[in-house]
């Protein structure tokens, strides 16, 4: 954009400053908004206060990208799901809100192909795990095989890239209860409790299959 003769500049949100920053903002064209979903709450703001003020915002003519409503529509993690049957989707990507789907789901998929589990809470990186089978053994059609408790999993963290290895069981339990006498020991510096909440306050799990081609960059 600045390439093609556009003033851009640069504005750190602030929460204390709320007001003064989207009045500043109305004297510019276009926004575009670098804050992902949950950075808000975390650095002491509002996000639905924050929201609000860009949807002012565009009704006074501004444009907005990402506006609010493609973000809460679009912008979760569980977006994936739902083209999980177009062609540039992948028929076992899967969105967990219970203990059941989770415990039925995640056994299913993590036979078939290494996985991407990811928590939908944040942006850093913490709870979203690359889960491969430690045996290497994988079924060859999606559904043929279910994985037993016991099987074991090589783990890693995106976070800080960490390795932890488990049982399908222990991981489950972790997921869905945090440390516990039932989840092993954990050196990870989350929770767990991923569905803690329901869906509503953002409780779910997204379950992809691992594409090992990510090493080469992604477009967005």
């Amino acid at each position: 954009m600045i390439a093609s003769d556009m003033s851009c500049q640069l504005l750190h949100y602030v929460p204390s400053e709320h007001d003064t920053f989207f009045k500043v903002l109305e004297g510019f064209d276009a926004i575009i908004v670098r804050c992902n979903p949950g950075q808000i709450n975390a650095g002491g703001g509002d996000q639905m206060k924050f929201d609000d003020s860009m949807r002012a915002l565009q009704k006074k003519g501004l444009q907005v990208w990402p506006s609010p409503d493609v973000m809460m529509n679009m912008g979760a993690k569980d977006a994936l799901c739902k083209i999980a049957d177009l062609e540039i989707g992948l028929p076992d990507t899967l969105a967990y809100y219970s203990k059941e789907a989770l415990d039925e789901g995640f056994k299913k998929t993590m036979a078939f192909q290494p996985r991407v589990i990811k928590q939908n809470r944040g942006s850093s990186g913490e709870g979203i795990w690359i889960i491969k089978l430690k045996s290497g053994s994988y079924c060859s059609s999606f559904g043929e095989k279910i994985c037993a408790d016991n099987e074991v999993l090589d783990m890693m963290e995106a976070n800080d890239n960490h390795s932890e290895e488990h049982t399908v069981a222990e991981f489950v339990e972790f997921c869905l209860n945090g440390r516990t006498s039932k989840s092993g020991t954990w050196t990870t510096t989350g929770v767990g409790k991923y569905l803690e909440g329901g869906k509503a306050a953002g409780g779910q799990l997204v379950d992809q299959r691992f594409c090992p081609r990510i090493v080469e960059g992604e477009l967005r």
